[in-house]
């Protein structure tokens, strides 16, 4: 009875010679059991008995009205065909599984097997449990409930590989299309007016492509003159699209969609109404290309969305465009580089706070990772992703470095510097200890160049010291110096990175150095200020006695006295030269944290030249002080001396008991007590000035040659002596720098009676009368020894000892401007 009542019982009845019948199948008089192998309806042999009638070529294909083409060899390529024929599965679905043996009907026939309705049981029979696969698509019993709503099996998994046969779910497109197609169609709806047009071949080349429009539009009634007029819900897009649409709701899209925003982006905003596109498709929105601009028209400054978030970032779409990977997308043209979607997922966008966030920072390295998945692993490993902060802060993650849309190439200008700012927000003592090092201070002064804390801490897998693994640790940190210090050792490692000098029980070296070199500086300077203080007093008190000498030395024939000789001149020329260098270079390190001190840098051109001009500096004063000891020795044999008359005899430069008496002397005449002293040609604070030079000399020039060369230093010595060397070699610089420009400066050039500049020390000559005045002991010498009209010299040119004066008022400006720059920034700019 169902062979009669099948297409095959129903062509037979019409007389069609083409007709299968019983025999066709099961043959005359050899029949056999389905489980026979030789049998005709053994499961083996079923597609080849169909196959007969079916496959291409044969009288019914040509003949009949079949809407599929091909079919036994589509069933011959299809994971079905493949199964029985290449695995020998017997289990898997052969043509009389899905059309049934016998009741063979159209897909269009309600009792079909294969009608739209019955699919679902057709294929059930095997594939049992398909709606817990299908759990996140189909819930619960849609299939049965709303068969209309919902796709078929054959939608998605074709019958025969390549499938003609569309199901009209009750009413064919044409139908809609032939008001829809007409492109004036519109509607008014709260006073708005909204195209109804439907562009037919935009539909047909879209995803949905295949897919009916009633499929969609589920509340079609086809029975109605106009069967869309009982439409009044949108279009339910989860039926098929479950999971999307479920994370939809979840986000942040989906929670204002549900209260009603008109804000609020739905489906149809970002993947178009009837042309929508793959993903994978150029001219789709969400393209990857065309993401960052889909989420734009939101986002980007000025937008709905942009102006109710309050993001730290002003111009979001901007910031990603600027980015790595923005730059990436659209001027290399990279579709797999991050967008949008890549971060804050397709569907399911929530906040950074929202603890389901892709982008919350407990998510962050995952979601980073999808793309760096060998940093994330190496991040995995560090101590910002396994240790436990005791203070409960939350541990560092991808956004705290790279930041979240403008980050930027690691090798950029900037972001290593950026990176070591960034780690001193948690690391407050460690970052304030790092930039009292060298590393830290070229840092500040912008060289990128220069050790920041990835270079030895490592960017991704940073370790504890004690980790075997560490880049820090005792196995490994030699080698890791060693890639910026090729000559490391194991003392050169030694070097205490972030200590300091406050802690006399954990550092005492660099403890008492400190204090040391503090008490010096502090001492030196206060002494001579207040040397400096009972002066002035005097000169206030005999204003009357020095003005009126001041204005005797002013006419025409005087007589002048020469002081130093051009040699002399010409070593104090270089060695101000060179201590003007080394003194701004010198600072400008120093202080690098002021803002002044990163200007004169970049003026300079960077910490590198200041370096090179530094070094060069010290090279030339250490030259000059050997030049001038040769001087020395050369004057001593043309004058027949001693080393012992050059040296203690009255004309020396070094102290003797008679400079002690002449400080009393002066003591008691800058307070009233008795009368001015007699000068000879050295006075005890120029003879201070002289020694300070010898004592800067040695102390600065070695401790400066032990940073220059700490490597080859640390091979006899400690590790820790960089330390010392760097207080006592920075302390020792700002006191010459403090006593030249302000306390030499004043015994030379500033005290009243010599304001506003003496040059001697450039003309080398003085006034005799002055000369009188100032050194009466060493005037009453050489009359008394008759030699003083071989000292007597004509003044130069008035334009040579202008150009002296204005080359020696250059100095005194640098020299003072620098003293207030240091003033400044030690009292409002100290860090």
């Amino acid at each position: 009875a169902e062979q009669q009542a099948s297409l095959h019982g129903r062509a037979a009845a019409r007389g069609d010679r083409l007709a299968p019948t019983c025999a066709t199948c099961h043959g005359s008089h050899e029949m056999r059991a389905t489980d026979d192998p030789k049998s005709r309806v053994m499961v083996m042999n079923v597609p080849l008995l169909c196959g007969s009638c079916h496959k291409a070529g044969t009288e019914v294909s040509q003949f009949r009205d079949i809407p599929q083409q091909d079919i036994l060899e589509h069933y011959v390529d299809s994971i079905h065909g493949e199964g029985l024929f290449l695995k020998g599965l017997t289990v898997t679905a052969v043509c009389t599984s899905c059309h049934t043996a016998h009741n063979i009907l159209p897909h269009t026939d309600p009792d079909s097997s294969i009608a739209k309705q019955n699919v679902a049981a057709t294929c059930t029979q095997c594939h049992a449990r398909i709606e817990e696969v299908h759990r996140k698509v189909i819930e619960g019993k849609l299939w049965e409930e709303r068969p209309h709503a919902i796709p078929a099996c054959v939608d998605c998994h074709q019958p025969h590989e390549i499938r003609k046969v569309f199901y009209t779910a009750g009413m064919a497109n044409q139908d809609c299309l032939s008001c829809h197609g007409k492109a004036d169609l519109t509607m008014e709806r709260d006073g708005a007016t909204i195209p109804l047009f439907v562009d037919a071949t935009a539909m047909e080349t879209s995803t949905h492509g295949k897919i009916a429009c009633a499929q969609c539009h589920t509340e079609v009634s086809p029975s109605h003159d106009r069967p869309c007029e009982t439409i009044v819900s949108r279009v339910d897009c989860s039926v098929c699209h479950a999971e999307q649409v479920q994370a939809w709701s979840a986000s942040t899209h989906g929670q204002l969609a549900a209260k009603n925003d008109s804000d609020a982006p739905v489906c149809l905003d970002c993947h178009d109404h009837h042309a929508t596109r793959s993903r994978r498709d150029p001219l789709s929105p969400t393209f990857a290309r065309n993401v960052p601009e889909l989420c734009a028209s939101c986002h980007r400054a000025g937008e709905k969305a942009a102006v109710r978030i309050d993001a730290e970032v002003p111009d979001i779409v901007q910031s990603y465009a600027d980015s790595i990977h923005g730059q990436g997308l659209t001027e290399a043209g990279l579709v797999v580089t991050a967008t949008c979607v890549n971060c804050h997922s397709s569907h399911r966008e929530l906040p950074p706070d929202d603890p389901a966030s892709t982008v919350h920072p407990d998510n962050l390295p995952s979601t980073c990772g999808t793309c760096h998945h060998g940093v994330a692993e190496s991040f995995a490993r560090s101590i910002h992703a396994t240790a436990t902060p005791e203070d409960g802060r939350r541990l560092p993650v991808c956004e705290d470095c790279h930041s979240s849309h403008s980050i930027t190439r690691a090798d950029k200008v900037g972001f290593r510097s950026r990176m070591m700012e960034q780690c001193g927000k948690c690391h407050e003592e460690e970052s304030e200890t790092f930039f009292d090092t060298f590393h830290g201070k070229v840092s500040r002064l912008g060289t990128e160049g220069a050790a920041k804390c990835s270079d030895c801490h490592g960017a991704h897998e940073i370790l504890p010291t004690d980790d075997p693994r560490s880049t820090l640790s005792h196995a490994n940190i030699v080698q890791t110096c060693a890639q910026c210090h090729p000559g490391s050792n194991r003392k050169f490692a030694g070097y205490l990175t972030h200590s300091t000098h406050h802690d006399p029980d954990k550092w005492p070296w660099l403890y008492w150095s400190f204090r040391f070199m503090t008490l010096l500086l502090v001492g030196t300077l206060t002494f001579f200020l207040f040397h400096t203080i009972a002066w002035l007093f005097r000169l206030f008190l005999s204003r009357e006695e020095w003005r009126r000498h001041r204005e005797e030395l002013h006419h025409e024939g005087q007589k002048f006295y020469q002081r130093f000789t051009s040699f002399q001149r010409l070593q104090h020329l270089v060695m101000m030269i060179s201590f003007f260098t080394l003194a701004l270079t010198g600072m400008t390190l120093k202080f690098s944290y002021a803002p002044w001190a990163q200007w004169i840098s970049r003026a300079l051109g960077g910490s590198e030249t200041m370096g090179v001009l530094h070094r060069l500096g010290g090279l030339t004063l250490f030259a000059i002080f050997f030049v001038h000891i040769w001087g020395v020795a050369r004057a001593r044999r043309e004058l027949g001396r001693s080393w012992k008359q050059m040296l203690t005899g009255p004309e020396t430069i070094l102290f003797r008991w008679h400079d002690v008496k002449e400080f009393i002397q002066s003591a008691r005449w800058f307070f009233g007590l008795g009368p001015r002293p007699k000068y000879g040609r050295y006075t005890y604070w120029e003879k201070f000035d002289y020694l300070a030079v010898f004592w800067g000399v040695v102390v600065i020039g070695s401790t400066g040659l032990v940073l220059w060369f700490p490597e080859l230093f640390t091979r006899f010595l400690p590790g820790w002596s960089i330390n010392v060397a760097t207080i006592v070699h920075s302390d020792e610089a700002l006191l010459a720098v403090g006593f030249i420009f302000t306390i030499h400066f004043f015994n030379t050039h500033f005290r009243p009676d010599k304001f506003p500049m003496d040059p001697v020390i450039f003309t080398g000559q003085v006034p005799l009368e002055e000369f009188k005045y100032d050194k009466p002991g060493e005037y009453e010498e050489l009359v008394a020894s008759g030699r003083l009209e071989e000292h007597l010299v004509e003044a130069f040119p008035k334009k040579v000892e202008r150009g002296f004066k204005t080359f020696g008022f250059i100095a005194l400006t640098v020299g003072l401007t620098l003293i207030a720059l240091i003033i400044y920034a030690m009292l409002f700019a100290y860090r």
